[in-house]
């Protein structure tokens, strides 16, 4: 009898024993979970849903482990368990994870359902009514996601991303902005347009954001830089990564401010003309644009090849370069006539080779021009010179101290200028005319006569410009 106690006693102690030590493995759990250490929570909650499939906490808590720690798709299934158990913060959550997957139209039923439970409660929603304009942003750019062709990606160490790019001399070239300012000031990167007189850079503003800054060189130095418009440079936003097609009015930029679904998004605005403004920036979309960081969006027009980085599913310190074939005009997947997952797996660019379509010699074709990019190497002729004005047969100028006469190397400087004002003007008349040739009847009554008036103020210019070379020439050639 005693013995049938003592066993009785020992399984009891034991039970016990046991409930206390999960107690304190969930007790520990919730703790690194406070704590935001999800990694070590994750499988302690894990091993609670799997004996209490029904508790709405366990899922909660799992499925934000998952979400935390990258795995949007097994948070799903427990946050799904949460909402239905009508867990506190389930569906903020629940709305993310759809966020992370592109499952927009699911995650702003989620979000608009949890922001009126929040209202009847007289909560604030400030953070789910953020949250479900990027869903609502999200399915947007999800109806319109570009048919472009990428032809190849590489992952690359972040420190060596501007390295990785190989733009052709007719593209310009991108910097780090350190490069130009001398010193390591918390900068970002730098775009010196093919003719070297024009800057475009991202330094820390007052606020110690990003802002992006534009600049012209007069002679061998760069002006003081002028901060891009507000509508650029949002508010509170970083502004980086800059790059301007060789129209001179096309930039293309990344910022994190309202309208990025994630991080960096890429951002395209233009230049007007007419009114010495940019037009407002327009999001460039998927499958360019994710819930990660993308930036450094570049067009080599030279070799008709476009450059993008990622940081999507790249480790710390890493980023993923796409090269893809520029459009001439935008074309989009068909939204309602094709398959969720396949048009959300192009958008993500889960596999380069499916956007290729039929089209695989026109992919052949990049492929070799980017081959041929990759193994350039530029000529140096070991000549590196301010500027190049021939005084006559016998004398040939490349730096201010050539000149003997003072006022010939000021007027220089003022032709030097006049002579940045042409090429810029003469760029955008070559912009103009290329629109032009591409537009509707309509809309080449609406550009001619900007057109006009650029030629007439192009050639004005130019004689301007002719007539000043001559009088520099005069002038030294007394002091000679």
């Amino acid at each position: 009898m005693n013995k049938i106690f003592r066993l009785f006693f020992l399984l009891a102690l034991g039970l016990t024993g046991g409930t206390a030590a999960s107690a304190q493995t969930l007790a520990q759990a919730k703790e690194w979970y406070g704590a935001g250490d999800y990694e070590k929570a994750k499988p302690v909650f894990a091993r609670f849903v799997k004996s209490y499939p029904n508790n709405g906490n366990y899922n909660l808590w799992y499925g934000v482990c998952c979400l935390k720690t990258g795995d949007a798709v097994g948070a799903v299934s427990p946050l799904e368990k949460a909402v239905k158990r009508r867990t506190p913060s389930g569906q903020l959550y629940l709305g993310q994870a759809y966020n992370q997957l592109y499952r927009y139209e699911e995650a702003v039923k989620t979000f608009e359902a949890y922001i009126a439970d929040l209202a009847k409660r007289k909560r604030s929603t400030a953070e789910a009514d953020s949250l479900l304009a990027i869903s609502r942003l999200g399915l947007r750019l999800l109806r319109g996601v570009e048919q472009v062709q990428v032809i190849d990606s590489f992952v690359v160490d972040k420190q060596k991303l501007l390295e990785a790019y190989r733009l052709s001399p007719e593209s310009g070239k991108l910097a780090r902005y350190s490069d130009y300012s001398g010193q390591d000031d918390g900068g970002g990167t730098a775009y010196e347009n093919e003719l070297g007189n024009r800057l475009y850079y991202s330094a820390p503003a007052a606020d110690s954001t990003l802002q992006i800054f534009a600049s012209s060189k007069l002679l061998d130095k760069w002006s003081q830089g002028r901060t891009l418009p507000a509508n650029i440079n949002e508010a509170g936003a970083n502004a980086n990564y800059p790059y301007m097609l060789s129209d001179g009015m096309t930039l293309y930029y990344a910022s994190d401010g309202k309208e990025s679904l994630g991080g960096y998004d890429i951002f395209v605005t233009r230049y007007n003309t007419n009114s010495d403004t940019y037009l407002t920036p327009e999001n460039v979309g998927m499958p360019f644009n994710s819930p990660y960081n993308d930036y450094l969006y570049a067009i080599d027009e030279y070799n008709n090849l476009g450059w993008f980085a990622s940081d999507r599913y790249q480790p710390e310190g890493k980023a993923c370069i796409y090269v893809f074939i520029p459009n001439a005009s935008k074309q989009v997947y068909n939204y309602e006539g094709m398959a969720q997952d396949s048009l959300i797996a192009l958008a993500r660019l889960d596999s380069i080779a499916a956007t290729w379509g039929m089209d695989t010699q026109n992919v052949a074709a990049a492929k070799a021009r980017l081959q041929a990019a990759l193994q350039y190497t530029p000529k140096d002729t070991g000549q590196h010179y301010a500027f190049t004005f021939v005084i006559d047969d016998g004398h040939t100028y490349h730096a201010l101290d050539d000149f003997h006469s003072e006022e010939a190397k000021e007027s220089y400087r003022q032709y030097a200028q006049a002579e940045d004002n042409l090429k810029q003007q003469q760029s955008k008349l070559d912009s103009l005319r290329r629109q032009y040739r591409e537009a509707d009847q309509a809309g080449k009554d609406n550009l001619a006569p900007a057109i006009l008036d650029l030629e007439q103020l192009t050639r004005r210019l130019d004689a301007e410009l002719h007539q000043a070379a001559k009088k520099i020439r005069r002038l030294e050639k007394q002091r000679l």
